[in-house]
């Protein structure tokens, strides 16, 4: 099975090793990733732990779940990005953070809808987690056509790939 992410990568040699704890991510875009395989696959608790520790704060998993109740998250497009990410460089800067520029795609009472966000990643801990995100305009319902190519990128029709898992 492919995975969540549209990575064309199994799902068991993408993002499953990073929820299940048995691999952590290797970039921002490695944990946006799999957070967003992990929201596919309900398994808030991975969500909640890549999480900044500010952010925990007033948030626990169960909110998580009430929050992501009925949407069907299906595709993933990451846009081409300006990764920040590694190490402190020898220039002395700062490169324990990254942004991420992406759309994900999601059903919800049957409609289609796009939350395309630029997300700020932060290394904590050796680890990376997600902070913060800025929300861009075209968030929210979207009409899809059923013959265009489907927004997962498997070179389908929408309407016989994608569009099936709303129902």
């Amino acid at each position: 099975m492919c995975c969540y992410c549209c990575s064309s990568l199994p799902f068991k040699e993408c993002c499953e090793p990073f929820i299940k704890g048995d691999k952590k991510p290797n970039s921002a875009e490695q944990l946006m990733r799999s957070r967003f395989s992990a929201y596919a696959t309900e398994q808030y608790q991975y969500i909640f732990d890549t999480y900044t520790n500010e952010k925990q704060q007033g948030m626990s998993v169960e909110d998580l779940a009430q929050s992501a109740q009925g949407a069907t998250w299906f595709a993933l497009n990451v846009h081409p990005s300006h990764d920040t990410s590694s190490t402190t460089s020898a220039s002395g800067v700062d490169n324990n953070s990254a942004t991420v520029e992406f759309t994900a795609y999601y059903f919800e009472r049957k409609s289609m809808y796009q939350l395309h966000e630029t997300s700020n990643f932060k290394v904590e801990d050796g680890r990376w987690r997600y902070h913060d995100g800025t929300l861009h305009d075209d968030c929210g319902k979207i009409k899809y056509g059923r013959n265009l190519p489907c927004v997962c990128g498997s070179n389908k029709k929408f309407k016989q790939c994608c569009a099936t898992k709303a129902r």
